[in-house]
This record gives C-alpha cells, sequence and structure tokens, in this order.
C-alpha cells in the first residue's frame, strides 16, 4: 500500500469483494492494514443477476466477512441487460455501482484484487487487437475516477500465495463458473498461457516487460504533459482548444497522446479513442482535411478561429435527464450538479440542441461568445414543458430559476482528467514498514 499513498488518519477504505479467493484475501488484508491504522474497510459485493443463485452467493460473502468483523455491502444491478457484449456491460455497471457508493459515503479508495496473472492476461488481451505501449504497460496500480482513486495493491502478487493465506486462516471462497467459460477471451488465453509459459513467456517475464513499457509510459505521458501546457485551453463549458502548431511540431507519438487525452476528455470517456483512429484524425490535421470537421471519442472536431476546436458532438450526447433531488445529479458523464433542496418539479438537465427560443439581449450575446460547433452540446435546464430555464455556461436563467444557478453549480467535470495522475505501478518490491524495501516474495501472512 505504501506506494499508493498518501492516506488519510484513521482510512476508509471501499474493497470491491466478489467472493473469489483473490477478493476474499484482498478483504483480509486490507482489513488489517487498516486497522493497524485506527481506519476501517467496508467490502462492497456487486451482485449482477447474471446467475441463479449470484444473490445467494452475496448473502454468503456477508456471512463470512461479518464474522470476521468487517462490514458488507451487496449493491444490485438492476435494469435492462443488453444482448450483445454483456461482459463489458457488467464490468461497466459494476465499476458505476462501487463508486457510486464511494461518492455517497464520502470513500477516497476502492480497492480491487487484480494480481500478476490478471496482468499477465490483460497483456495479451491488449496484444491480440494492437494495443500501442500504454495498453500493454498492463493496468496502473493507481487511477483516479470522479468519485475516488481506484487502488490495485495486488498486481505483483502471484494468486497461489492468496490461496495459501485463505488456506492458512481457514476462509472459503466461491469458485465462479464463469471462469472456466471457453466463451469468454479472458478464459481462452489463461488456458493458452501454458504454452507460452513452457516457452519462457510466463508471469515473471511478462511482469518484468511490463514494467519496463511502464516507465516509457510514464515518460511520455510527463512529455504530452508539456505540449499540453503550450497547446490546450479548456473552457469550463466543455470544450477545448487546440493550437495545431505547437502540436505538428510534438513528436508524433507525444502528439498522439495530447489528441486522444483530449478526445477522451471532452466526450466523457474513460479511454482515448482506438489508437488507429486517432492516428488517422492526427495525419488529417498535418495535412489540413478536416473540411467540415470529423467527429470521433464522441466529439466533432472542427477548424475555427484558427485553432482547432473539439467540443461534444450532439448526436453521442445522453437523453436529456430528469432531476430529482438525491444531493448531485450527473448527466452525459460530464456535467455535475449538486442540486438545491428545493428543486422546482419536471426540472431536466440536457442539451441546448438547435435554440428555437428568444433570449434577453445580453444572454444572446454572450451566447454568441460561445465557438458555433459547441454551442448545442451545451448544458443547460428545462422546465416541465420542455422550455429553457438555464443555460449556466453563459451565467443565464429565468428569474424564476435564479437559484439553480446560486446553488446548482452545474460543472464540466469529466470521469477522466486531460492531465491525470500518470502511470503508477506497483513494481516487484514495496516499502517496508521501517521506510525499508524488501523483496515482495515471502509468504502474505496475516499473524
Amino acid at each position: 500500500m505504501a506506494p499508493l499513498g498518501p492516506f488519510e488518519p484513521r482510512p476508509l477504505l471501499a474493497v470491491a469483494v466478489s467472493g473469489g479467493a483473490d477478493s476474499m484475501a484482498l478483504a483480509l488484508l486490507a482489513e488489517r492494514w487498516a486497522r493497524a491504522r485506527r481506519g476501517r474497510i467496508v467490502a462492497l459485493t456487486v451482485d449482477h443477476r447474471l446467475r441463479p443463485e449470484s444473490a445467494a452467493e452475496a448473502r454468503q460473502v456477508g456471512r463470512w466477512l461479518r464474522a470476521r468483523g468487517i462490514a458488507h455491502r451487496i449493491l444490485v444491478w438492476s435494469g435492462e441487460r443488453p444482448r450483445a457484449d454483456l461482459q463489458a456491460a457488467a464490468r461497466a455497471a459494476r465499476y458505476r455501482l462501487l463508486e457510486e457508493w464511494c461518492r455517497e459515503f464520502g470513500c477516497l479508495h476502492l480497492l480491487t484484487a487484480h494480481h500478476r496473472e490478471d496482468q499477465a492476461e490483460t497483456f495479451w488481451l491488449r496484444l491480440a487487437r494492437g494495443s500501442g505501449l500504454d495498453g500493454l504497460a498492463g493496468m496502473p496500480a493507481l487511477s483516479e475516477r470522479a468519485s475516488c482513486r481506484i487502488l490495485r495493491p495486488l498486481l505483483p502478487v502471484a494468486p497461489e500465495r492468496l490461496r495459501s493465506l485463505l488456506r492458512e486462516r481457514r476462509q472459503a471462497w466461491i469458485e465462479d463458473p464463469s471462469n472456466e467459460n471457453p466463451s469468454y477471451a479472458r478464459v481462452r488465453v489463461r488456458k493458452a498461457r501454458a504454452l507460452l509459459a513452457a516457452e519462457g513467456l510466463g508471469a515473471d517475464r511478462l511482469a518484468e516487460t511490463m514494467r519496463n513499457l511502464g516507465r516509457a509510459r510514464a515518460a511520455l505521458e510527463a512529455a504530452a504533459i508539456g505540449v499540453m501546457v503550450q497547446s490546450v485551453g479548456i473552457d469550463p463549458g466543455g470544450w477545448a482548444w487546440l493550437d495545431p502548431a505547437v502540436l505538428t511540431k510534438a513528436p508524433r507519438e507525444t502528439a498522439l497522446r495530447v489528441l486522444g487525452a483530449l478526445l477522451a476528455t471532452i466526450g466523457g470517456g474513460a479511454y482515448p479513442p482506438r489508437l488507429a483512429r486517432t492516428e488517422r484524425l492526427y495525419d488529417e490535421l498535418l495535412i489540413g482535411g478536416l473540411g467540415g470537421g470529423r467527429t470521433l471519442g464522441g466529439c466533432r472536431v472542427v477548424e475555427s478561429r484558427g485553432s482547432i476546436l473539439i467540443c461534444r458532438e450532439i448526436a453521442a450526447a445522453q437523453e436529456p435527464l430528469e432531476l430529482r433531488f438525491e444531493g448531485r445529479a450527473v448527466w452525459d458523464e460530464r456535467a455535475r450538479m449538486a442540486l438545491p433542496k428545493k428543486l422546482p418539479r419536471g426540472i431536466s438537465l440536457g442539451p441546448l440542441g438547435a435554440l428555437r427560443e428568444g433570449l434577453p439581449a445580453t444572454a444572446r450575446e454572450r451566447l454568441r461568445r460561445v465557438p458555433e460547433a459547441a454551442r448545442a452540446s451545451l448544458s443547460v435546464l428545462r422546465d416541465s414543458r420542455g422550455r429553457l430555464a438555464a443555460v449556466p455556461a453563459i451565467g443565464w436563467a429565468k428569474p424564476i430559476y435564479g437559484l439553480l444557478l446560486a446553488e446548482g453549480s452545474l460543472r464540466f467535470r469529466p470521469p477522466r482528467p486531460l492531465a491525470p495522475i500518470g502511470f503508477v505501478e506497483a513494481g516487484p518490491e514495496i516499502a517496508g514498514e521501517g521506510g525499508k524495501t524488501v523483496r515482495n516474495r515471502r509468504p502474505l501472512r496475516l499473524s
């Protein structure tokens, strides 16, 4: 945990616990770590309701953990299930539920039990997709989300050590049958890796390779931030300006990172678009071939005022969201609003779209200062009849809704910052209690 700090006094940790061996071991380790610092953990189990026995398994996990004095909560994925790519949808729902809990209870740290073998499988899956250096460096040990930090303290640890820990503590766990289902790519990779290990491509060798890639990634991220400082401007309304003269003078790899980060941030995505698509856009920028503009990553990219404007693509934006007082609201993964307690009924948050209503002269003048391509995607509030109530980006609201501007605090706050904390790798060695560096090969023990 030392490389993943700092932590507050008496830290509160949320631990994602599916009931499998890895996450059960993580819960025991995290509880001991937090208790030694007079803190506590809360174990969170997401019931996806994809298998008939999932609810009973979630309750069993709770009984096991509560017997050890660990608080436990079950979060249920409800709503419609997509017909295609169900696993990806389940993963997105899982993280959404976990992060919502962290936000509601003010928990800054969410721990997951990804380990060394997970990293190796991630490498091969990303290699098969043609990922670049960022993807092949693997999962970072620390990543920032809008509501919390995601920590992966077990990345250097072999899963056999985690199971040994559970057997030593006489703690049972649940075997998920989907871990043996060959219809999932990760399962197929896991079975094929035995052949690769026989040729010297085992988890240890891959871990060494990924550490080298991680260091290179961190250096390139730092270079990209330097270019951002010189070439990028972010408007609080949710769009960005990019100086093409600075971007095109930067090394290609650095420029692609800047462009990909901008598209992810403005589009509200967790990840940049595929590298091949970003490269095509960059090549068009080099020759000045944008013409009427391009769309990529949920963004519209156009030439404007001698610069490149990157704004939200209106066709990719979420449907308007009817507001209910729940403390805060998030629309389109980009607009976050702290709601006043006296919230008028029927108020919705959505895009401006094509303006068909009259505005006072001062408001019209402010709106004209917004780039034309960005106006349609401005976050606005509408009343129960669909009429404009407020356009926070220009500081305008009908008098009856002025409270929404004063207390609503609508902000552009996407899940991915333009310049994140950077790649953090756990490494093969960890800092000991006395500040000494110790080799991470000793048995895991809680006594």
